[in-house]
């Protein structure tokens, strides 16, 4: 059985029937789901899974307390070791499920930098990603760095910009690829 990590956008709430589509697909295949305790897309997808009664489930949280545990499944709890709640707070839960996973399944807003670290946590372990870009309503399969490139490449400078600065991705990603970057 696969370890699918799910993460996304917390300003994403809602799942369409193409990603509904593919959760089902998830359930049929036994996959087991890991996923954050987030509001937006960890909980939507939580919610899917409740409601269609799916037990393989792992609910990753900090401390022992999960914001949102929709279908009071298994929880892995990570040890913040006394950090104040920031990004680099939760972000730690999300790079252990990352560790944790077979492979990556991220709803990306086009902006949000949780999602595109996990993203590039994943690709940095050797692991591949299917990333739905909702502002395009798009799959896109991210299996390197390069890909990463091609995913950000229609991103606004600003949005650019502000990635680079929160997750240092454009030196993140010429640690890796073999690709002149275009940002």
């Amino acid at each position: 059985m696969s370890k699918v990590f799910f993460g996304g956008s917390r300003n994403l709430g809602r799942l369409n029937p193409a990603l509904r589509t593919r959760l089902r697909n998830l359930i049929t295949n036994k996959h087991m789901v890991l996923v954050g305790d987030a509001n937006g897309v960890d909980k939507a997808v939580q919610s899917f899974f409740a409601e269609e009664g799916y037990r393989n489930v792992i609910i990753y949280c900090m401390d022992g307390e999960c914001r949102n545990n929709v279908g009071n499944w298994e929880i892995k709890s990570i040890n913040s070791g006394g950090r104040k709640k920031d990004f680099s707070y939760y972000a730690m839960k999300d790079a252990q499920a990352s560790l944790d996973a077979d492979y990556g399944f991220m709803i990306w807003d086009g902006e949000s930098k949780g999602t595109l670290n996990n993203v590039l946590n994943l690709i940095q372990q050797g692991k591949s990603a299917l990333v739905y870009r909702s502002p395009s309503r798009e799959f896109i399969q991210i299996r390197s760095t390069d890909d990463i490139v091609s995913l950000v490449a229609s991103c606004p400078a600003d949005v650019v910009e502000y990635l680079n600065k929160k997750i240092k991705l454009e030196k993140r990603v010429a640690a890796s690829s073999q690709t002149a970057l275009g940002f």
